[in-house]
């Protein structure tokens, strides 16, 4: 009863309106305009060379991928040969892991928001220097999550980690807690790629999205 009580007076509403009216649905007009934004940040970066990963073998700059109004979102350190070949964040090995652990929290990676501090492959999968950390994250991954808004960020791994709250935070003493960053909390976790090595590590790791789920049905 309640349903038809409002469709009647949305019908009402459109009847009193003049010819030539357009009905302007500001949710809707809101997702749509983030993911014209996301999209643009896309083109303007697409052949990026601002730092000196553009020009160590990268093949091209790989962007966030997942949904743009997500209320959850994963930050990895960077792509790795899997994701510099086909374009798409975390597919490889360390990918299909956090994948598996998305679907374990009743979520896809479509629902989500997955991407990196920087968008571009490290020669030999090695740490990204400070200066393509700070390059980068400045240029695309702070730009990505002040358009997202997600209501928690969960970091994968110290490099992550340290490149949103600082390098005085250690993966080994943060991990599992929350913290502030503009307003958005943060928790951080071991890589995917740590649990590949150390299995007996998936137990701390689900602690963690065990506090992310309960958060977020706050």
């Amino acid at each position: 009863m309640k349903n038809k009580t409002k469709l009647e007076n949305y019908f009402n509403f459109i009847k009193q309106q003049p010819n030539g009216f357009l009905y302007y649905d500001k949710k809707k007009h809101h997702k749509i305009n983030k993911k014209e934004k996301l999209e643009k940040i896309k083109i303007k970066y697409e052949k990026c060379q601002n730092c000196p990963l553009a020009n160590l073998g990268r093949i091209q700059v790989v962007f966030g991928q997942g949904n743009p109004n997500a209320k959850l979102m994963f930050v990895g350190e960077g792509p790795g040969r899997d994701e510099d070949l086909k374009g798409v964040p975390f597919i490889g090995r360390a990918g299909k892991l956090l994948t598996k652990i998305i679907q374990a929290m009743k979520f896809t990676r479509q629902e989500v928001y997955i991407s990196n501090v920087v968008k571009c492959r490290p020669p030999n999968n090695r740490l990204p220097t400070p200066e393509e950390s700070q390059t980068c994250k400045n240029l695309i991954l702070f730009n990505e999550i002040k358009i997202i808004k997600p209501k928690i960020i969960c970091t994968l791994g110290a490099c992550a980690t340290q490149a949103l709250l600082g390098d005085e935070f250690k993966i080994s003493k943060s991990r599992g807690n929350f913290y502030e960053f503009h307003g958005i909390l943060i928790i951080p976790t071991f890589h995917p790629a740590y649990l590949l090595r150390n299995p007996n590590a998936k137990k701390d790791v689900w602690k963690d999205m065990k506090k992310i789920i309960k958060k977020l049905d706050e």
